[in-house]
């Protein structure tokens, strides 16, 4: 008997063995190619970077086979089937599982419970940030418009689990700035009301149910709003015939379940948007596109995934368009690009993020000239002033203390007590208040510059110069007086000259970075 139970036991160990070997050993046969669901796989480790060991060769190793080994989306998908099956519940933590087969990027449910929203100055600093761009556009001859793409449950909430229920904040961030928006006089493309027609929402789906974004239906209508917002001539896909094949693979559901994703349906109109592409890409997630067609004029938009979709009828109705998900955005790309027309397009969740980063435009001077007495602005407040070198411009930046700023105050920055600026308001850590702007190295003085900010005092587009020009002792400076980083390079004498950051969309904070060098080479750095 004791013989028996001890086989038994020998058994069950090594089947246990065997089956936690699987994964590594059948390496051997898939050759390593699974992928990571939802992501880019983690890449091969390397012992040795730039002639130098890797001290993260452990870590990284340990990424990569959690990416590769063997079955594993078979493994994730079995297991997902069975807690959703049995529990309802969703085995990746990114993913909600709503009703009738919906499924709903978790990154959007702050947005649909308000649990999380926007300060007023942070709804302020992005409707401002916007309006500064338009203006920047305009005065290059361009056409200007922002379209915020709703979240998904923000149009198909009523598919959303019932334990995930709105909380009674008032409104969403999204609803909130549409009033700052109009303010400002940004020319807003709203697409949220442009899927509720006179009050009622569209009885088509024009979303995917198991992926994160609009259809080809959904993208056809956002773009005809938004090419009408430009006052662009096109051709509206609204009555155009179109076919209908279940052939489309939702994101969401490839992260749940990998190894058995169930084509939906999905829109294709006959004929289809008319456009080549300048240079061939794999998708139209690709980080910078050039198109061209038969329509007229330059186009240039910075977008997210959102914009994978309406990049086609987009294209079809300029002769040259780039579409860039680069960020910052790069203003001076108009002029590079030739464009008359500039859109920003961004996805409803990551709206607090556009509080949080100025986009790259060489500030303008302005000529106004107050009275403090007209308590427009007050004095000069003291804060540390910050710059340095970005490429061909210095960026001065800082924070403001607290108490210092109103809801719509402006910030402006006198340099060297002659020519003013405005500079981009931005939302820091913990909700801190700063200001950033750009200058061209040749507006600074060689040796070290002044600077003076002042803040206003209502939303009047405003700045105080005094008769005599001449800065106070409130405004300081690094304590050099140089901007950071001046003239340093590498061992090759090369500098840094700008960084483009192209993030993921699938809220997992990783994404990757051009950085761009004054010897024309360019680093790219995951991160």
């Amino acid at each position: 008997m004791k013989n028996v139970m001890k086989n038994k036991f020998t058994i069950y160990i090594a089947l246990f063995l065997v089956i936690c070997l699987i994964p590594s050993a059948g390496l051997i046969f898939t050759g390593a190619q699974q992928e990571s669901e939802g992501k880019e796989a983690a890449k091969a480790p390397k012992l040795f970077t730039k002639d130098a060991p890797n001290p993260h060769f452990l870590s990284d190793a340990g990424k990569w086979y959690e990416d590769h080994f063997a079955f594993r989306s078979q493994a994730v998908t079995g297991y997902a089937q069975l807690l959703g099956n049995v529990f309802g519940e969703s085995a990746q933590g990114n993913v909600i599982m709503g009703k009738d087969g919906w499924l709903f990027y978790k990154d959007s449910l702050a947005d649909f419970q308000g649990t999380q929203p926007m300060t007023d100055r942070q709804l302020f600093d992005v409707a401002h940030t916007l309006a500064m761009m338009q203006a920047y556009a305009k005065a290059h001859g361009a056409e200007f418009a922002f379209a915020v793409a709703p979240n998904k449950n923000s149009l198909y909430g009523e598919y959303m689990p019932d334990y995930y229920q709105p909380a009674d904040t008032g409104e969403s961030n999204f609803l909130r700035l549409k009033e700052y928006l109009k303010d400002e006089q940004v020319n807003y493309i709203d697409l949220y009301e442009t899927f509720h027609k006179d009050g009622h929402k569209d009885e088509r789906i024009l979303y995917h149910k198991r992926d994160s974004h609009w259809n080809n239906e959904g993208a056809a209508i956002a773009a005809d709003q938004i090419l009408e917002g430009l006052g662009k001539e096109h051709d509206s896909y609204a009555d155009r015939p179109y076919d209908i094949r279940k052939d489309f693979q939702g994101d969401l559901e490839g992260m749940l379940y990998p190894a058995a994703i169930k084509p939906e349906e999905e829109v294709y109109y006959r004929p289809e948007p008319q456009f080549d592409y300048c240079k061939k890409v794999e998708n139209n997630f690709a980080p910078k596109i050039h198109t061209r067609a038969s329509g007229s004029g330059g186009f240039l938009m910075y977008r997210d995934s959102f914009g994978n979709a309406l990049l086609p009828f987009l294209a079809e109705a300029f002769e040259s368009a780039y579409f860039s998900r680069a960020l910052p955005y790069r203003l001076n790309e108009l002029d590079e690009q030739e464009a008359d027309a500039l859109v920003i397009e961004r996805a409803e969740r990551f709206l607090p993020d556009m509080a949080s980063q100025a986009p790259e435009m060489e500030a303008v001077a302005l000529d106004l000239n107050l009275n403090l007495n007209d308590s427009v602005l007050k004095a000069a407040i003291k804060t540390d002033v910050k710059t340095k070198v970005r490429g061909e411009y210095i960026q001065v930046s800082g924070t403001l203390p607290s108490g210092s700023y109103k809801e719509r105050s402006r910030i402006y920055v006198r340099v060297n007590g002659e020519k003013s600026y405005e500079a981009f308001p931005v939302s820091v850590a913990d909700h801190t208040e700063g200001f950033s702007m750009l200058l061209g190295k040749e507006k600074l003085q060689e040796k070290e510059s002044s600077f003076e900010i002042f803040v206003s005092e209502s939303d009047q587009a405003a700045f105080f110069i005094n008769e005599a020009g001449k800065p106070n002792e409130s405004g300081k400076t690094n304590e050099s007086g140089k901007p950071e980083d001046a003239g340093k390079g590498d061992a090759n004498g090369k500098t840094e000259l700008r960084r483009e950051d192209y993030p993921d969309c699938d809220g997992s904070g990783h994404g990757y970075r051009e950085i761009y060098y004054s010897d024309g080479s360019v680093e790219i750095e995951e991160y």
